[in-house]
């Protein structure tokens, strides 16, 4: 079994990306995925965050919630804004924020290869966000975010990417923060071959985002692995959707929390408590200890 393989994705069609693209479930509460999708029937936040077409004040984990997902997206394939490729593909993938520019690949990775941890893992999971995903798989039939992996450094793979982009992508649009997305579809069966190959030689991938995600397909493949009498190892549910880009273009932008309310515990204590686990410095000495390297 490869660590990824080509599939065929369903995707915006050309003339709807721009109505379609939204930004993750997980960044956006229901009431600021209801205003974002306030006159845009086609946003992709009608499947992902479904509590929006249900009542205000509708529990995000309501199986009603689920079963909209699976009425919206059907709807959006038999209304041809979202199609399905023809033949399994890998698809190039460009992310372009200011003067930042990244390039990987949408696939699907192995379930095995995670089970394994040939795909690496940093975080634990909670059980409520990971069965909110394994219960979007099932009311769907389909993984509708993809897990953000990086690749160490293989020249071979950037160089097959940066030849795949060589033209105009199938999809472009911008979205809501102004980053940019482009899309060039992978389908010559040589370089997918060469792709599949090139990924294989890598000793691991490694997780950056979507611990849930990969978690809740995980869960999904193996509960689906011992319903199926026949099964051989080929079906799709042993993939889980990815975006793999390499670990030297990947951007790792600040997760900063403020917190408002201490809870009566004195500043110093709260300090020292963490201080137990962590390490912990004024932010001047923090900022003056980061090299300065105008390239990143």
């Amino acid at each position: 079994m490869s660590l990824i393989r080509p599939f065929r994705g369903l995707r915006p069609s050309p003339q709807h990306t721009a109505d379609v693209i939204a930004p993750p479930y997980d960044v956006l509460n229901s009431a600021d995925a209801r205003a974002r999708a306030k006159g845009k029937p086609w946003s992709f936040l009608h499947v992902s965050k479904a509590e929006i077409d249900l009542p205000v004040g509708t529990d995000p984990y309501d199986p009603a919630v689920y079963a909209k997902a699976g009425i919206n997206l059907n709807r959006m394939i038999e209304e041809g804004i979202l199609v399905r490729d023809a033949a399994p593909c890998y698809y190039a993938y460009r992310l372009d924020m200011g003067d930042h520019s990244q390039l990987g690949l949408a696939t699907v990775a192995s379930v095995a290869d995670y089970d394994t941890n040939r795909i690496r893992k940093h975080e634990f999971t909670r059980p409520v966000q990971e069965k909110d995903r394994v219960d979007q798989i099932e009311a769907v039939n389909a993984q509708t975010g993809p897990v953000l992996l990086a690749y160490p450094t293989a020249a071979r793979v950037d160089g097959m990417l940066a030849e795949a982009t060589v033209g105009e992508p199938e999809i472009a649009a911008t979205g809501g923060d102004g980053i940019q997305h482009a899309l060039w579809i992978i389908s010559d069966e040589d370089r997918v071959r060469r792709l599949t190959e090139a990924f294989d030689e890598l000793q691991a991938l490694y997780i950056a985002d979507g611990h849930h995600r990969s978690a809740a397909a995980a869960r999904v493949c193996a509960e689906r692995k011992r319903a199926n009498v026949n099964h051989t190892g080929n079906e799709s549910y042993n993939y889980f959707l990815a975006v793999i880009f390499p670990h030297h273009q990947m951007k790792i932008l600040d997760y900063n929390r403020v917190l408002k309310d201490l809870g009566g515990v004195h500043t110093d204590e709260l300090i020292a408590r963490i201080a137990e686990n962590f390490a912990v410095m004024p932010m001047s000495s923090l900022t003056d200890s980061i090299p300065r390297n105008p390239g990143c």
